[in-house]
């Protein structure tokens, strides 16, 4: 029997392209002999991080369309040609026995030419409102593996399957991490370790608020770890040289960040939310307004309202911060019980249980 060939595309994002590979590792380990292809779009973060994974990956001339009128609207109809040529190409060319989309441009064009050749395709949702991109892909798709409930608004029913978010593996075993974590980011002993995540591309109200609280957060006997992101790192950088605060662009060892962390606070995208239930750490989420149908907002109130985290809208961030940070690190048992509640909501299986729908997809 020939080796499998596993085509996947998921980009844009971490969110979306850390469960691509996630499902890739766990395929590679059930069939060491199968070739993997992943397709990217040619301008964005996965054309760095899929190579660095240990994976080939081809680039589409794609991108997301604006809100308002711009060029790269009016670009937009020959990029979308671009792309649909040249996925026909790859998939005319690797000829996979499956394909995966876990979300981000790139995702579309590919997808819809696997679904036009007849190969099974498989969708991966992460957030509890779907982007464009899987809407229009779940007509044709095989099976759509999701993290929330009530999906079926939006996607047929009988397709649907409740596994939860892939995550990096690196995190399923944190607790044992905790020493080597602390030497790695050179933490001093009896200060509270306050790690900062606005996703790979940073969040910018998250930066200002860090930026404007630097003298409180200080007060407070916290050291900082602030992922501010690409977008923003060249802006923050200087204050990695103030006392206590580490600036990152990125943090390529999450695992050792989340085992650092005794307070985490986040933006709450989905990937973020699922990986966070799995660390078991204290959680203030400052959801993203700007997103479809604030479904970050969504997103972080299935924890809190299961009182497993804390959250703090964009708008009341000045009226409520300094009072609902200083509670929580002033009460270590409140710390804990955030932790513990959190993480009774992770899904740890998510990405067996996804790998298992590929497989019955393979098998047919």
């Amino acid at each position: 029997m020939k080796p499998y060939k596993i085509i996947l595309s998921g980009g844009g994002t971490g969110g979306h392209i850390y469960p691509a590979i996630a499902i890739a590792n766990e395929l590679k380990l059930r069939y060491p002999d199968a070739q993997f292809l992943f397709v990217g779009a040619s301008d964005r973060m996965e054309m760095e991080k899929v190579p660095q994974a240990g994976f080939d990956i081809k680039g589409l001339w794609i991108s997301g369309i604006q809100r308002k009128l711009t060029f790269k609207n009016l670009m937009f109809p020959f990029k979308l040609i671009s792309s649909l040529w040249k996925a026909n190409t790859i998939v005319r060319r690797f000829k996979p026995d499956v394909a995966i989309g876990t979300g981000g441009f790139a995702s579309g064009p590919l997808l819809q030419i696997a679904n036009s050749k007849g190969v099974p395709t498989l969708i991966q949702e992460q957030n509890s409102y779907p982007g464009i991109t899987n809407k229009f892909l779940a007509k044709k798709a095989k099976k759509i593996c999701v993290a929330y409930d009530n999906l079926e608004r939006f996607f047929p029913q009988d397709k649907i399957i409740k596994t939860g978010n892939p995550v990096r593996q690196g995190l399923l075993d944190i607790d044992t991490k905790r020493e080597e974590a602390i030497k790695h980011f050179d933490l001093k002993p009896g200060k509270v370790t306050l790690l900062v995540i606005g996703g790979s591309l940073g969040a910018r109200r998250i930066n200002q608020l860090i930026e404007k609280k630097l003298d409180f957060l200080d007060t407070q006997n916290v050291q900082i770890i602030w992922q501010c992101g690409k977008l923003y790192y060249q802006q923050y950088k200087i204050y990695g040289n103030t006392k206590n605060v580490q600036v990152h662009e990125f943090l390529n060892n999450m695992d050792l960040a989340y085992a650092a962390a005794d307070v985490v606070i986040s933006r709450a995208g989905a990937s973020s939310v699922s990986e966070l239930c799995i660390v078991g750490k204290p959680v203030i989420f400052i959801p993203s307004p700007n997103v479809a149908e604030d479904h970050q907002t969504k997103n972080a109130m299935a924890v809190v309202d299961k009182d497993a985290a804390m959250i703090i809208k964009e708008e009341d961030l000045d009226a409520d911060f300094q009072n609902k940070f200083s509670k929580l690190i002033a009460a270590p048992d409140r710390q804990a019980e955030l932790g513990r509640n959190i993480k009774e909501l992770a899904l740890v299986n998510a990405t067996k249980d996804i790998v298992n729908e590929v497989e019955k997809l393979l098998k047919k």
